[in-house]
């Protein structure tokens, strides 16, 4: 290995920590362990790391390792690596009161590693745990030990989306493919000062590649708001975990459900966001039995029906969380764009808008068809809907509808978009016009005409042509066929007589 700790060696090194709990655990059950140990082991080398920097300044040796505010994240003496790897016997005991004390003294990272329990020596034995640390043992892994100080947090990307892979039906739960959400966040483009927000943000890929996409224009990435909300408590833990590995501090995930209890208010009021991005479950059944009373005026624009299609109260729950400038990219089921009754009535309010009853209408931007296969555990095809509550002139009562489904790469376990798709799709949303087969720009009578139906196919034509027929030549061809089946038919009945067969 190279002095420093490159992003292939690091891709590795963790993938085969995996292997160490393969075969007696499912990947659910082996991916918080490999996670959780990694974290401690680069908390610790990072903390003793920043140590021995302001011991080098001259600051005293013993207020460096037990004053808090000296350190990002401060580790306490029972919760340094030392205490897990000299462990012989009881490791997964240990490490609940490594991950406990740790969690007690950065009340960021509540959730982060107490989420599981690993005093179960059914599940973690002392000889699985003890081969997991020593693994871990090496390399070191402060800033100083890494080619590039993002390298680690793209490995535990790395890591998340193996783990989704080998998840297959359960992966899309907490890992939205990276590709997918690079094209939100370049069609979107956050910039600096802005608050963001993902109502459902899982191992918070969202919000990562918000802040990487700030940074990559020169925009200054801590001065930004980023919140989140996550159901399961589990991959809440992830997502923080994520964050922390960028190199991030300054966020706010809340565990809860966002259409039941949301957490990011303020004064009883849902908090306004610049920018939104999600890819929320898609088709779950919701309790909306309250809707209409909703404290916080979200579904104004109808009430979408309970079983299966919860799809709309994402929706309309998140054009409730945007300010009057603000934008939202969502990953949806293709369902939303075209089924009727009560969410038929809910595009119309939100193309139309309603005075009278004081709905604003005119927020959808854009709707792109994905290809199939884009995530993991599912075939049925996505889109993605745009909307932007403060569209530019020449977009307003206008949708842009985007064909992106023949665009792709084709893999085994699921399709990916290229750098190229990407950039097709984006270019097409900021020139906002009509491509041939490719989108189109429909109107407010266009949509009237289509009865509200968002399916992008009634928008852009996607039909092949088909090739020409040169009719001599096809007369030519039949004439020639009969005349070759008339010999044909011959030969038969010269055979069938010289057989004394009769039909």
């Amino acid at each position: 290995m190279s002095d420093k700790v490159t992003l292939d060696f690091l891709k590795s090194h963790l993938w085969k920590a995996s292997d160490i709990l393969r075969g007696s655990l499912d990947s659910a059950q082996y991916r918080q362990p490999v996670m959780t140990i990694l974290f401690l082991k680069r908390l610790n080398d990072t903390f003793e790391e920043n140590a021995q920097l302001l011991i080098a300044q001259g600051k005293d040796k013993k207020k460096v390792y037990t004053q808090k505010f000296l350190h990002k994240f401060f580790v306490p003496e029972s919760a340094r690596w030392d205490k897990v790897s000299s462990s012989t016997e009881n490791i997964g005991q240990v490490l609940d009161k490594v991950c406990r004390d740790i969690e007690d003294t950065n009340p960021l990272l509540e959730g982060v590693l107490t989420n599981i329990k690993y005093n179960d020596k059914k599940k973690y034995p002392d000889d699985r745990l003890r081969q997991l640390v020593a693994h871990f043992n090496q390399p070191p892994l402060a800033n100083s030990n890494l080619e590039k100080e993002d390298v680690f947090g793209d490995a535990y990307e790395y890591l998340l989306e193996k783990f989704a892979d080998a998840a297959k039906k359960t992966g899309g739960e907490f890992f939205t493919p990276r590709e997918i959400v690079q094209l939100l966040v370049n069609i979107t483009k956050p910039q600096e000062g802005m608050k963001i927000y993902d109502p459902t943000c899982g191992s918070g890929g969202m919000l990562v590649l918000s802040r990487n996409y700030i940074q990559q224009h020169k925009g200054d990435p801590e001065n930004l708001t980023l919140d989140g909300q996550e159901f399961n408590y589990d991959t809440l833990g992830m997502c923080k975990m994520n964050l922390v590995l960028h190199g991030l501090e300054n966020f706010n995930i809340l565990q809860g459900d966002t259409l039941a209890d949301p957490k990011h208010t303020d004064n009883g009021s849902l908090k306004k966001y610049d920018r939104i991005l999600a890819n929320f479950p898609f088709s779950m059944n919701w309790d909306n039995s309250t809707a209409e009373s909703d404290p916080y005026s979200r579904f104004v624009y109808g009430i979408p029906p309970a079983k299966d299609k919860a799809d709309y109260a994402f929706i309309l729950h998140m054009l409730a969380s945007l300010n009057e400038k603000g934008q939202a990219g969502i990953v949806c089921s293709q369902g939303v764009l075209f089924r009727s009754g009560e969410e038929g009535k809910i595009r119309k309010n939100m193309i139309l808008g309603n005075k009278k009853e004081g709905i604003i209408g005119d927020v959808i931007e854009a709707i792109i068809a994905l290809p199939q296969k884009m995530f993991w555990g599912t075939g049925i095809p996505a889109c993605i809907m745009i909307l932007n509550k403060n569209k530019p002139a020449k977009r307003k009562n206008k949708i842009l509808f985007i064909y992106g489904a023949k665009d792709f790469e084709e893999n085994k376990n699921k399709n990916n978009l290229r750098d190229i798709d990407i950039k097709k799709i984006v270019t097409a949303f900021e020139n906002f016009e009509d491509v041939e087969k490719y989108c189109h720009v429909a109107d407010i009578a266009e949509l009237e005409e289509n009865e509200f139906n968002l399916n992008v196919p009634r928008y852009v034509d996607i039909s092949e042509p088909e090739e020409p027929i040169d009719i001599q030549e096809a007369y030519d061809e039949l004439k020639k066929s009969k005349s070759e089946q008339g010999k044909l038919e011959k030969l038969v009945e010269a055979d069938l007589k010289e057989l004394n067969i009769k039909l």
